[in-house]
């Protein structure tokens, strides 16, 4: 299994195809990953093991969400005002 997300984020280029997010706006698509990231590492972290696989998410909502608002969403999380529900 982990051989298998290893070879994916290897030959990672773009964001693939989300059937969840048909549409050309992908804002949401961009907003859901950097949730999904953050969960992901929570909730491995939490539990000891590697957080390896959350690094997907990252890639993704990395080459989705414009840089000024990763940056202003770590800043919420840092100051505990953060919208979504991490």
């Amino acid at each position: 299994m982990a051989d298998v997300i290893e070879d994916k984020i290897k030959n990672y280029r773009t964001a693939p195809f989300d059937a969840r997010f048909p549409n050309t706006n992908q804002t949401r698509n961009c907003f859901q990953n950097y949730l999904d990231f953050h969960r992901c590492n929570k909730a491995l972290s939490s539990k000891g093991q590697d957080s390896s696989p959350c690094e997907w998410y990252q890639r993704v909502y990395k080459s989705l969400c414009p840089m000024s608002w990763v940056e202003k969403w770590d800043g919420q999380i840092e100051d505990g005002s953060f919208p979504g529900k991490v």
